[in-house]
């Protein structure tokens, strides 16, 4: 039977294994202390839905102010402009044909 450990053998044995679940369940608190919360991922969703929407909102508002800057545009410049050089066409026109 001098296959079979010793007491001292199986005692240092268990010792081991006490020792590896140990720091096993320490690796798992560890790692469960890492984890954020359920609350705080609810928090942090919200501010990051605000802030898209927020985004979005901007970003129509510019949509906006550049429709608004190209009318402008149509309607104090190309109008006016077309409006002093059609007669001046005209007038070249009609002197070339007569």
């Amino acid at each position: 039977m001098p296959d079979e450990p010793t007491l001292g053998e199986v005692v240092r044995r268990f010792e081991d294994r006490l020792a590896d679940v140990r720091d096993d369940i320490k690796q798992l608190g560890d790692r469960i202390d890492t984890k954020v919360s359920q609350e705080v991922y609810d928090l942090r969703h919200e501010a990051l839905t605000q802030r898209v929407t927020t985004l979005e909102t901007l970003r129509e508002k510019d949509a906006e102010r550049i429709v608004a800057t190209r009318r402008w545009l149509i309607g104090a410049v190309v109008v006016p402009l077309i409006g002093v050089l059609l007669p001046i066409v005209i007038m070249l026109t009609q002197g070339a044909g007569s």
